[in-house]
């Protein structure tokens, strides 16, 4: 058997020193692996619970800025946090509310069951002196009246027909014939208001309509044929109504209207929230030109129909927050109805 020489006997603790310096290397990759991935867990569940409460804080201010909901010391973005957070738990670190300028920023980072906030416990990083990282999400919500951005629906609707009806009964608002709505003879301006609401000219290959408050739109038609490209729009309405769902959509309101047929000019100063119930069309084949043509109830009218050679759409006109994206601008809350709460962040 060969014995080991003084030299050999010397480098014995070599290996020892090796593993040790490498068990620190592997340590560090763990602690990256591990330990990161879990801080950008933490991160996205508290991003979603900062979206969250933002949100909610705006959609009841969008509703009503007196409710207690809208305030700076809220109990709802705590609640929608946590509820975003995989253990239940999770902090607020602030609300900053501008009701003026419809404006709402949560702040919120972790907690962790009987520690201070804003300390996410770490593994492997413990071993290297790394007990414990911080972690923030911030999000910002503004809400307020769309006034500018694309319509989903190419219509526009006389303003005479929306004022006093948010909340009311369901219409039937007609369309292509002269002075087809006859409780709605005129516009502000004095002019007729042809069908009470007409077609707007369409972005191309598209079925909405972009809209700018500030620009009359131009170059409608006179509501006979229904729009085109609009196959996907109309039959997923149909599938949502017939589900039992609200189909709610945000229409451009008009003032005033000169012109007539395809040379009308409308001034757009608003939008309403307009949940469908069903409408009559006319126009190629494959269009779903007719839906729920039958009789509508309701206390006001015997019935609401569109039989025959009536044109028109049958709804109500309603309080609504759209959560969207659809808006490139908002301004202040507008008393039609319709409001849209959107992340700026």
């Amino acid at each position: 058997m060969r014995r080991l020489t003084k030299a050999n006997e010397r480098e014995r603790g070599a290996v020892a020193v090796i593993v040790a310096i490498l068990l620190v290397v592997l340590l560090g990759f763990a602690a990256l692996a591990v330990d990161m991935g879990m801080l950008y867990s933490e991160k996205a569940q508290l991003q979603n619970g900062a979206d969250a409460g933002a949100l909610g804080i705006a959609q009841a201010c969008a509703k009503d800025t007196a409710d207690p909901k809208c305030s700076g010391t809220s109990s709802l973005a705590k609640d929608l946090a946590d509820k975003n957070s995989l253990d239940g738990l999770s902090n607020v670190q602030s609300i900053a509310l501008d009701v003026p300028n419809r404006k709402v920023t949560v702040t919120a980072d972790p907690l962790e069951a009987g520690r201070t906030d804003n300390r996410v416990s770490l593994f492997f990083a413990g071993a290297l002196g790394i007990p414990a990282s911080s972690v923030v999400a911030k999000s910002t919500v503004v809400w307020g009246s769309p006034s500018k951005g694309t319509t989903p629906f190419p219509l526009t609707m006389s303003v005479c027909q929306v004022k006093g009806m948010i909340d009311g009964a369901k219409q039937l608002i007609r369309s292509h014939t002269s002075n087809a709505n006859s409780d709605c003879p005129e516009g502000p301006s004095g002019s007729d208001t042809p069908g009470g609401f007409g077609w707007l000219a369409q972005d191309p290959s598209g079925c909405g309509a972009y809209i700018d408050l500030a620009i009359n739109e131009s170059g409608a038609d006179t509501g006979n044929d229904g729009p085109s490209h609009c196959n996907a729009i109309l039959n997923g309405w149909a599938a949502d109504i017939n589900a039992g769902k609200d189909v709610v959509i945000l229409l451009p309101v008009f003032k005033s209207v000169t012109g007539t047929g395809s040379g009308s000019s409308y001034d757009v100063h608003a939008f309403a929230a307009f949940k469908v119930r069903g409408w009559k069309f006319t126009g190629t084949s494959d269009l779903p030109l007719t839906f729920r043509n039958r009789a509508e109830h309701h206390p006001d009218k015997p019935s609401v129909e569109c039989r025959g050679e009536c044109r028109g759409i049958i709804g109500q006109f309603v309080e609504y927050v759209a959560l969207s994206s659809g808006y490139e601008e908002l301004g202040p809350v507008s008393e039609y109805g319709a409001t849209v709460v959107k992340l700026t962040n």
